[in-house]
């Protein structure tokens, strides 16, 4: 979703995975769940909380909610405003917030804007004030404006979420892992350590019995394992889809 940034996460997904393209979708709050109940995406990063059983997620982290302010506004003068501060403020609140207030602080402006990049115009107008996870602040970054961190309010936190089920998928496994900081032995040997004793041996060349005192040896078994398919995928702060074309192993 917008402002969450999965750069770091494509880029190690790219290193231990890279016949498998990772495609990115960005989707607006409103359309992230919909995109994971739909199958338009396997998996997406989202803002908590998810709205039903349907949908795992994990936690990954929790963002600092900011005030957005003209340059020359009193507030760009303090390192940090609390939320009483903004008291006789007029403080704009988009349709689209992410912060999930009780009641906003300041007072209200008289219609609520669509958007956060609406309420961001109207700051940049003289308006009003904004309250967003610092990542929307950064994303809808202007010269003519500024922000300071906001304490005494909601804060953000960010997840990553996909369709509930019995076992993820591989690859949404993989992704799991990945932004969950395993490493790549970790995240593949808990696959194979799952499917220990999976293996079916091959019978013998021979009908005959062992000689005595000795067992026979059981010619090396072979497993495989599935992925899905590729398909569409989520973006900066949004969805993703993988998909492989496996090449049979040549064994000498």
């Amino acid at each position: 979703m917008p402002g969450v940034t999965p750069s770091k996460w494509v880029r190690v997904w790219n290193e231990r995975l890279p016949d498998v393209p990772l495609a990115l979708l960005s989707v607006t709050p409103a359309e992230a769940f919909g995109a994971l109940r739909e199958g338009a995406a396997d998996a997406g990063l989202v803002r908590l909380p998810v709205d039903g059983d349907d949908l795992s997620a994990i936690p990954l982290y929790t963002e600092t909610s900011v005030v957005v302010v003209p340059k020359d506004h009193l507030f760009a003068a303090a390192e940090e405003v609390a939320a009483d501060d903004l008291a006789e403020e007029l403080v704009l609140h988009p349709l689209d917030d992410t912060l999930g207030w009780e009641r906003p602080p300041g007072r209200p402006a008289f219609e609520r804007p669509a958007t956060t990049a609406d309420a961001v115009e109207l700051v940049a107008a003289g308006v009003g004030l904004l309250v967003v996870p610092q990542s929307l602040a950064r994303l809808h970054h202007r010269k003519d404006l500024t922000y300071r961190t906001l304490t005494g309010v909601p804060q953000s936190r960010v997840a990553l979420s996909w369709p509930a089920a019995d076992e993820a998928p591989d690859l949404v496994e993989e992704f799991i892992g990945i932004v969950r900081g395993r490493t790549v032995n970790s995240t593949r040997g808990r696959r194979a350590e799952e499917k220990k004793g999976q293996k079916e041996r091959k019978p013998a060349r021979s009908g005959k019995p062992a000689p005595s005192g000795k067992s026979a040896k059981p010619g090396a078994g072979s497993r495989t394992r599935g992925r899905s398919a590729a398909g569409k995928g989520g973006g900066a702060g949004g969805s993703a889809r993988g998909g492989r074309s496996g090449k049979p192993r040549r064994r000498s």
